[in-house]
């Protein structure tokens, strides 16, 4: 993991362009800890508000991708691709079932993605200079606003490309025993990624997931993630909620299968709070 930092810091270059969405990676080396599902139900409650949302997907497992609806067979460009150098985001992109949100849909081959690359100079910022083209010559309207990145599930050139590439980081923490544990590993790669390929990446904030008010430990879990990260932890949890569990399988947003359950609920006021994030750091 460090060697693809520091193999790549004298890449860190190029100014933003004029107009260009927020990027916010969602990352957490842990499996299971609601990163897909986060990511989903993100975007399309940012797309219900009026945001144009873009989901790049960068798990090999393609569970973004079959969670709204894109089968495997019609992945026919895949941010595989786009990674290797072999076609533009834009090409990659197709629309989801859900106004104003699409997604860059991935495949299996992602997961030869660090053999392949091997020691190019570039490796690192491969995503970053594919997003920095992504709202050229489009039409006012047609800009994606916001960019989510669903990262794997591990600390490897992938979740690298995504740091690298991001404004900030989102991290679905489960709340569980070993949940600190995970979060301390995470905050030193973004710390190793922003001291060498992206000064600017920052942490948006910690939301608590498959949250059980009636449990004792997801009470003190998130008693013990607020005094360690303050208010870098949203207000919203997303609860345990079955219907956020059934609504993949449909291939459809919990917003869109059940959009008065608890679970939507919840993805609708953290779309609210990460807005409210955002006009804060606009104006400081």
């Amino acid at each position: 993991m460090s060697e693809n930092i520091k193999e790549n810091q004298d890449f860190n270059q190029g100014d933003a362009e004029p107009f260009r969405p927020r990027i916010i990676a969602l990352a957490n080396q842990k499996g299971g800890v609601g990163k897909t599902t986060t990511a989903i139900n993100l975007g399309t409650a940012l797309a219900a508000i009026g945001e144009r949302v873009l989901i790049v997907d960068l798990d090999p497992q393609g569970n973004a991708s079959t969670g709204l609806g894109i089968d495997r067979r019609h992945r026919d460009c895949s941010t595989y691709d786009v990674l290797i150098g072999e076609a533009p985001l834009r090409e990659a992109i197709v629309a989801t079932a859900v106004p104003r949100l699409h997604i860059a849909p991935s495949t299996l081959d992602l997961s030869g993605l660090e053999l392949e690359l091997g020691t190019a100079r570039d490796r690192a910022f491969r995503l970053r200079n594919a997003i920095a083209a992504l709202n050229d010559n489009h039409a006012e309207g047609q800009d994606f606003t916001y960019v989510l990145v669903d990262c794997p599930p591990s600390l490897n050139l992938i979740t690298v490309n995504a740091m690298a590439a991001s404004d900030a980081i989102l991290v679905p923490l489960q709340c569980e025993f070993f949940a600190l544990e995970g979060l301390s590993q995470l905050l030193q790669t973004v710390e190793q990624v922003r001291s060498t390929l992206n000064p600017n990446l920052s942490i948006h904030g910690i939301v608590m997931t498959m949250f059980d008010s009636r449990n004792n430990l997801s009470n003190q879990v998130v008693a013990d993630v607020r005094q360690f990260m303050g208010s870098k932890v949203y207000d919203t949890m997303i609860p345990r909620n079955v219907r956020i569990s059934e609504a993949p399988s449909y291939g459809k947003p919990v917003l869109v299968y059940d959009l008065k359950c608890v679970g939507s609920e919840a993805y609708l006021k953290l779309a609210t709070e990460v807005i409210q994030r955002e006009r804060e750091l606009r104006t400081h």
